[in-house]
């Protein structure tokens, strides 16, 4: 579904990416996890269009995406949640679920996206009036998902979906994003801190330091793995 090879960005001089390559298959939960300043989110900005790549291919279901504008690859079904969350918070809960359904082929279908997004989020449900901006962190970072899914996308890109909250809440997170994986068998690619939570939901992962792939493998393998474990378990 998604294919990158040699993929390099550069912000203001200084070299964000180097040769990235990876792949996400059709149906996959692919994880990339890494320190601060690695690159992950930067990696996700230049797939769905927000940065530009100075060189290398991206590759979504055989299209070269490097001359399509960010809208254009959201029309195609890449929906990117960023981090921070970035809600729209002078908009009430449902103005803000309702803007995620404008790519076209969301459209016909917004009522029966909003009541899937709904039993996902109860809360969002009672909160359907209320301004996006009073939630609390963890109710933000609800919306911002069930934005993202009223786009009704084919690839989801979720950017440190646990940043600033709670255990509990990070919990109740992790757990809705592997329902909405096993239930609508979407395709993700996560970035992600929190390692053992990330590795253990995905079929595969990358390891990024320093903007370079540096480790990739399946779950059980990359979990398994010295490195990761000295690095990112504690082990």
């Amino acid at each position: 579904m998604l294919t990158i090879s040699g993929l390099g960005v550069t912000y203001g001089g200084l070299r964000a990416l180097t040769g990235v390559s990876l792949e996400v298959r059709e149906g996959e939960f692919v994880t990339l996890v890494g320190p601060n300043g690695a690159g992950k989110t930067t990696l996700l900005k230049a797939i769905s269009g927000t940065v530009t790549a100075a060189e290398g291919r991206i590759a979504y279901r055989g299209r070269d995406l490097g001359r399509m504008r960010a809208s254009e690859r959201a029309a195609l079904g890449i929906a990117h949640v960023p981090e921070g969350r970035r809600v729209f918070a002078t908009l009430s809960v449902m103005e803000n679920l309702e803007l995620g359904s404008y790519r076209r082929a969301a459209r016909a279908h917004r009522a029966q996206a909003l009541e899937t997004v709904l039993e996902l989020f109860p809360l969002l449900r009672a909160r359907r009036a209320q301004l996006a901006g009073s939630l609390s962190g963890g109710e933000q970072q609800m919306l911002a998902l069930g934005r993202g899914l009223m786009a009704q996308p084919d690839l989801l890109l979720l950017d440190e979906p646990s940043q600033g909250l709670g255990p509990r809440i990070v919990e109740q997170i992790f757990e809705t994003i592997d329902r909405i994986r096993r239930e609508r068998r979407l395709t993700i690619l996560l970035v992600e801190q929190r390692v053992v939570e990330a590795l253990e939901l995905c079929d595969r992962g990358y390891v990024l330091e320093t903007g370079r792939v540096v480790l990739d493998g399946g779950r059980e393998a990359l979990l398994a793995d010295t490195r990761v474990q000295r690095a990112y378990l504690g082990g």
